[in-house]
């Protein structure tokens, strides 16, 4: 992978409703502790939403409907070793949370929080991010 000069990733933004009222699922990063949504690298046998709720349930623990077309896309630079970075294109699918899990595959090295959008478009990092969390937090009509 660190040869690499760019990369695909797939995300879920993983959503609820609350008093018809949009909240997002936050996840730390493993090494930083940033806020981010969870995201893993393209895999070729894997479609990309379903890749997308894979990366849900072994980051934040969440399983719930994602979508079969794309919310939207960002880029983001990746820091992959100390002196090594790679710009990363990720394509984001939204995933309505049925089921929050007690016990998942990554509990133990992140945090995960829920956020009005508003609220985690000022606790993300990525821009690109910032304008999907922003839309939807949109109501509809």
């Amino acid at each position: 992978m660190s040869d690499r000069t760019s990369c695909i990733q797939y995300a879920a933004l993983p959503f609820r409703l609350r008093s018809r009222r949009p909240e997002v699922l936050l996840v730390t990063s493993r090494e930083t502790r940033r806020w981010i949504i969870p995201k893993g690298w393209a895999e070729k046998a894997v479609k990309p939403h379903a890749m997308a709720a894979r990366e849900a349930y072994e980051e934040a623990g969440v399983r719930g409907t994602v979508d079969h077309k794309p919310f939207g896309s960002y880029r983001y630079v990746k820091r992959l070793t100390a002196s090594k970075s790679v710009l990363c294109s990720v394509t984001v699918y939204l995933l309505e949370v049925d089921e929050e899990l007690d016990d998942w595959p990554e509990k133990s090295e992140r945090e995960r929080r829920w956020l009005s959008p508003s609220q985690a478009a000022l606790t993300v990092g990525e821009s690109g991010l910032v304008e999907m969390l922003l839309r939807l937090g949109i109501p509809p009509g």
